[in-house]
């Protein structure tokens, strides 16, 4: 993507992505996947990673066995543009698909 778009000021969070936590002070979207294993733990965030460097919008994540802490931001503005919604979209298909 050769332009960032920021989000407009009365963008639907809650209506385009329910499952992630906003927190507009950080400019950040925040989420915790659970899954029922360390395997799909993994499973997810190689998928993640995978459209990650497609997209060159990387997470700020961690993992501890079945769980995954999600941070997205566009740091290079310190907002949430586009980019933020397209990956946390991306992950929540993905966590779908495994928890399918």
């Amino acid at each position: 993507m050769s332009k960032l778009n920021l989000l407009a000021q009365d963008f639907d969070f809650a209506k385009v992505l329910p499952e992630w936590r906003v927190n507009l002070d950080t400019q950040e979207l925040e989420r915790v996947f659970v899954f029922k294993d360390f395997k799909s733990a993994f499973e997810f965030m190689t998928l993640c990673a995978d459209f990650a460097e497609k997209l060159d919008h990387h997470p700020d994540w961690s993992n501890s066995w079945n769980k995954v802490s999600v941070r997205l931001s566009t740091h290079s503005l310190g907002a949430l543009t586009e980019l933020d919604v397209a990956m946390a979209s991306a992950m929540d298909q993905f966590a779908l698909q495994i928890l399918a």
